[in-house]
């Protein structure tokens, strides 16, 4: 990807993203032009508006005049542009080298979208407060938004690009049952019950806590009043822990370096589980997916930590995030946490997720803004309000808990309550002619109101405020987590490396080179790990394990391209390959559910995936449709095999190959 930008209305740039060739050769033109007319030199922010403007009107134009944009373009030099609106806004994505699809630019513009939702919450309802967020007037803070978001976007672009778990947009556990226990009690007892009991905490509550190592996830505990964190925001929450803490390229190489020399056998080296805590027998993955750890590579693993001693552990001040909450009798899409990440070491993260003293106004104000919403597309529309209690919203209601609100809320009164009296009155006076844009400008004034409100909870409090766990109670959970996994980090480290090999599936499936395995219920992921930085590895020496790779990130994209077209099951030959892609639905005991026709989604609809609309959840609610008593499970399977292997072998392989990975694997649940 060359650029990436978001544009307001006004075709002004609120945000921009480009690499460094792209941004070297637009200087270079600007600075040509401006030798040519002996200008001064414009800043690169300026250049940026200056190159798009042009083809910015022409969107926004076009979307005024006849209520449709382009989706796609492609310039005589061959550069792709892709385009979405997002309300007001429009996101633009370039390439330039053919090195990315449609597909891939548009998943990017959707993944800018989920990131800007977690970090800014239900501001993005409006329009004016969110182009103040993306585009702040002082440079400084302007400089500091560009550049979260923009790392941001690099390191998802690195790691779809590297880690099959952001490839495919799922989970990847840890598989090692017996830590994986041991991690969840104590991140229990240790960790959530005693923070929660600490004077120190300052009315925050830990709702999540989870260990990460790299991407993959060693352990998750939720507490019992805490709502179930969705796989979307998990893998969102991930994706921020490697954003603050990128995998050390330094620890990684000489960590592989002595794992070159490692022979791949079925023996694995772990750390005795401490008194107490052996469990009976090893789980199906756990006995499948082993490699050979040796007393060279913790050597190795060892001593690189040990020069990393001084790297920081994280800093004391949380992260505001917001994540979608289903509560006992409310709901809320974007529910403000704080997160604190911290590093246990290099590689190795702690998170914890904390619901904030005023979480429940979040609530209260979704309610409001939502009502608010229907109303504001009822009156675009040309519709009249409903004051009947069966039309959405109930006005009477509405009215109520409108004058309830104003009366509780502590911020903002006075301009949130002479918006709402000015809607009343326009509202629930006798209808008038000509009064009905009045109407819909004074709705979308009380929504603007509502919006600035939950700004001023949720994401204008100074850093230095004390509203947050001290920073000795977070040291000292930090110092319980470490003493805990001492003597299994290196182990870990390596683990990671080799979560999941294709060994012990080699005796069963003959031919089989690779497989992804995903639970989209649950947003879970199994695969053999691909590690083509080794010279040796699995799937052969040198540039034959890059070749493979290139192979599954092909059929994964291809699987997605049909998907949307409404194929579940998709299965051709590729040289000397033979690969399938298949998804399907079970009921809760393993049962196969018939093929129903999936809908055809367009071109420029949202791409499928989790952090880009969630597209599986629809899917389960769709199909659950005509099975509203049955509890609805979706999964997906992609293999590669060697092309000499028949068909029907194929094809017999990937269902035994179901069956091998749905046998309950004991690693305790989220």
């Amino acid at each position: 990807m060359k650029c990436l930008l978001i544009a307001s209305e006004s075709a002004q740039v609120l945000f921009y993203w480009t690499d460094q060739e792209f941004e070297a050769n637009l200087r270079q033109r600007f600075e040509n032009l401006v030798e040519q007319h002996r200008e001064r030199s414009p800043a690169f922010e300026d250049s940026i508006n200056t190159l798009f403007a042009p083809f910015l009107i022409s969107c926004i134009t076009l979307n005024e005049k006849i209520s449709d944009t382009y989706t796609s373009v492609v310039s005589e030099n061959n550069y792709l542009f892709i385009v979405h609106q997002f309300g007001e806004c429009t996101y633009v994505a370039v390439n330039g080298d053919g090195s990315e699809n449609e597909d891939d630019l548009r998943r990017k513009i959707f993944v800018l979208k989920k990131i800007i939702d977690v970090c800014f919450g239900l501001v993005t309802l409006d329009t004016n407060i969110l182009k103040k967020k993306l585009r702040p007037q002082d440079t400084e803070q302007r400089c500091k938004v560009w550049k979260m978001l923009q790392n941001m976007l690099i390191t998802y672009s690195h790691l779809r690009e590297e880690d099959q778990s952001f490839l495919v947009e799922a989970v990847e556990r840890l598989i090692h049952p017996q830590l994986c226990e041991q991690c969840i009690e104590f991140l229990d007892r240790q960790v959530v019950q005693q923070v929660n009991s600490s004077m120190e905490r300052a009315n925050e509550e830990v709702v999540h806590t989870f260990i990460l190592v790299h991407t993959k996830l060693l352990a998750f505990f939720s507490s019992r009043n805490a709502s179930s964190l969705r796989p979307s925001d998990l893998l969102s929450l991930i994706l921020i822990a490697q954003d603050m803490y990128p995998s050390d390229s330094n620890l990684e190489a000489l960590i592989v370096k002595d794992l070159e020399n490692t022979p791949v056998t079925e023996e694995v080296y772990a750390p005795e589980l401490s008194s107490g805590a052996q469990g009976g027998g090893e789980s199906v993955e756990s006995s499948l997916y082993r490699s050979q750890f040796t007393g060279s590579v913790v050597q190795v693993a060892e001593d690189s930590l040990q020069a990393f001693e001084s790297f920081p552990s994280g800093s004391s001040v949380p992260k505001r995030v917001f994540l979608d909450a289903n509560l006992k009798d409310n709901y809320c899409p974007m529910m403000p946490h704080n997160m604190y990440c911290m590093s246990l070491w290099p590689g190795i993260s702690l998170v914890l997720l904390t619901k904030v003293p005023s979480s429940h106004i979040a609530v209260s104000l979704y309610q409001l803004l939502d009502a608010f919403t229907v109303l504001e597309a009822k009156l675009s529309d040309g519709q009249e309000l409903g004051h009947t209690s069966r039309i959405y919203p109930n006005m009477p209601d509405l009215r109520q808990r409108m004058d309830k609100f104003i009366k509780a809320v502590g911020v903002l009164k006075r301009q949130l309550q002479s918006a709402w009296v000015d809607f009343k009155n326009k509202a629930f006076s006798k209808p008038d002619i000509g009064k009905s844009q009045e109407l819909l400008q004074a709705c979308r004034n009380v929504k603007s109101q509502l919006c600035l409100v939950y700004q001023q909870y949720f994401l204008m409090k100074p850093a230095g405020d004390s509203q947050h766990l001290s920073v000795n109670l977070q040291t000292k959970t930090l110092k319980i987590v470490q003493e805990k996994l001492m003597d299994w980090k290196d182990f870990l480290l390596v683990k990671s490396k080799r979560n999941t090999t294709m060994i012990s599936y080699l005796r069963d499936f003959p031919g089989l080179i690779h497989f992804i395995y995903v639970d989209r219920t649950v947003g879970q992921m199994i695969a053999p790990s691909l590690n083509v930085s080794e010279k040796s590895t699995e799937l052969g020496k040198g540039p034959l394990a890059s070749f493979i790779k290139s192979k599954v990130w092909s059929l994964v994209g291809m699987g997605r391209r049909y998907l949307q077209k409404g194929y579940t099951t998709l299965t051709f030959r590729d040289g000397d390959y033979y690969c399938c892609y298949f998804l399907w639905f079970e009921n809760e005991s393993g049962y196969k559910l018939p093929v129903i026709e999936l809908p055809v989604l367009s071109d420029d609809s949202a791409p499928i995936g989790m952090l880009t609309g969630d597209y599986y959840r629809k899917l389960l609610r769709y199909y659950a449709k005509n099975h509203s008593l049955e509890v609805i499970k979706c999964f997906e399977l992609l293999t590669i095999h060697l092309g000499v292997v028949p068909t029907e072998f194929v094809i017999q392989q990937c269902s035994d190959l179901v069956r091998k990975l749905w046998e309950p694997s004991r690693i305790p649940l989220l």
